[in-house]
């Protein structure tokens, strides 16, 4: 009983019927302020985001902040809500999950929290109070998403999670001035003065995100690990694994990817990076190298140990898949997976990390049953079990997330910046969004570009 007085509390405290779902998710009338406006990136439908100037939130609960952005950022998940591949996506819905800033209003039951104070937002919404998030495991919090579509899809509940559609509970996310944190004395981490937010902001997902892949799916020294996808958090998974020992890093991807992973590659472990272009190897081609083959000829006729997938399941290499993504028939495509199973050592292992929604067809569970492939979901990373040991790594020089950081733009810019990103122009990896708001730029940070 009195467990499930606690949860009915929390999702009290987080707007947790349609009505405040739907007011906390962007420009709803009710949410703001009498007056007060902000900028934020807002969907308008597929393949459309724009900033618009919309209301600015309020506390709805004794135990809200409202933050001010000083710091935001594109993920690369992002674009899947852009291509409208995720589902229950609202005009109006603002994006945006992994940012950092300054308290600006606090509720009067929030603790350890001060105003004026610097933190980093977990880029998903626990509760602190649940089987899974008295455990750290953050992004499988039982309260603070109920949506109901999710559970019956997942066979349970998940996190809420900002900017993420309302099939994640609908909040407004952090591409923003201003956001709302519910719960905010678990969902937020204190920023040192000694740590910019050039470096923080990527504690909220990131970070936490490439550190879980490599710890979930396990890698142990002298493995050798192939990486689908050489995004951000391929990038820190590669890095991350090179902390555990591994004796190769294979990236499979494309350029430009490619050679800015090797432009910041660690000059001491040189050695043992190795790039696959997939696009100049056949797919599924009798009689010629595929991916497969590839991985199977560095790894001395056996394959890597390890697979871990940080790229996403809505990117179709064949016209079969593309086909049936389009008419509805799947929401993912299995081809990379299928990769990873049938290119590692018998009994070896595969992660995954990148976002995949729903079902998938052609799926190559022989080859996984027959060589004992372990196949592991890693899920929503649990930021809250990471985020605390990651900072120190950061504060003692042992990490330096800016080794992402390709470019500095404006959040005024940032529905351009979605396109170009979208399109893989002007080498964009990682981008640190600023508001007006933010602090001076961190020496060694990229410059502001406009667009």
């Amino acid at each position: 009983m009195a467990a499930a007085q606690a949860a009915h509390g929390v999702e009290k405290a987080i707007g947790h019927s349609e009505e405040h779902v739907r007011q906390d998710a962007s420009s709803y009338e009710g949410i703001g302020e009498p007056g007060a406006t902000m900028k934020a990136l807002v969907w308008q439908g597929k393949q459309k985001v724009e900033i618009l100037d919309v209301a600015k939130p309020t506390v709805l609960d004794d135990r809200d902040v409202i933050l001010k952005v000083t710091g935001t950022t594109v993920c690369g998940s992002d674009l899947h809500l852009l291509h409208g591949v995720i589902l229950q996506m609202k005009k109006g819905d603002i994006l945006g999950h992994e940012f950092c800033g300054v308290v600006e209003r606090a509720g009067p039951a929030v603790k350890n929290v001060k105003v004026g104070n610097r933190y980093v937002v977990s880029f998903q919404i626990a509760c602190g109070e649940c089987f899974f998030c008295k455990q750290k495991l953050s992004s499988q919090c039982e309260v603070t998403n109920s949506n109901t579509t999710a559970k019956s899809m997942y066979g349970g509940r998940t996190a809420g999670i900002f900017g993420y559609s309302h099939l994640t509970g609908g909040f407004a996310g952090g591409q923003a001035e201003y956001v709302r944190v519910p719960l905010a004395s678990v969902n937020l981490l204190e920023i040192p003065d000694d740590v910019p937010d050039e470096k923080a902001l990527f504690l909220s997902d990131v970070l936490p995100t490439a550190y879980n892949a490599v710890k979930d799916t396990t890698v142990y020294p002298k493995d050798e690990v192939a990486i689908f996808g050489g995004g951000p958090i391929g990038q820190m998974a590669g890095i991350y694994a090179l902390g555990e020992g591994a004796s190769k890093v294979i990236y499979v991807d494309t350029e430009p990817r490619l050679s800015f992973l090797e432009s910041r590659w660690p000059a001491e472990h040189k050695d043992k990076l190795v790039l696959v272009d997939f696009k100049k190897l056949s797919f599924g081609v009798t009689n010629k190298e595929t991916v497969v083959s590839r991985l199977k000829e560095l790894c001395g006729g056996r394959g890597p140990d390890v697979a871990i997938e940080c790229a996403a399941g809505e990117y179709a290499k064949g016209w079969m898949h593309w086909l049936e993504m389009q008419l509805g028939a799947e929401t993912d495509t299995s081809e990379i997976l299928n990769e990873m199973i049938e290119g590692v050592r018998n009994y070896g292992r595969a992660g995954i990390t990148g976002v995949y929604v729903g079902y998938t067809n052609h799926f190559n569970i022989g080859s996984m049953m027959q060589r004992g492939i372990r196949l592991i979901g890693n899920g929503q990373a649990p930021v809250h079990k990471y985020w605390e040991e990651l900072l120190q790594k950061i504060r003692t020089g042992e990490l330096d997330p800016t080794q992402m950081l390709s470019h500095r733009v404006r959040l005024e810019d940032l529905d351009k910046v979605y396109y170009k990103f979208d399109a893989k122009e002007d080498s964009m990896q990682k981008v640190f969004v600023e508001t007006k708001f933010s602090f001076p730029r961190a020496a060694g940070t990229p410059e502001l570009t406009t667009y």
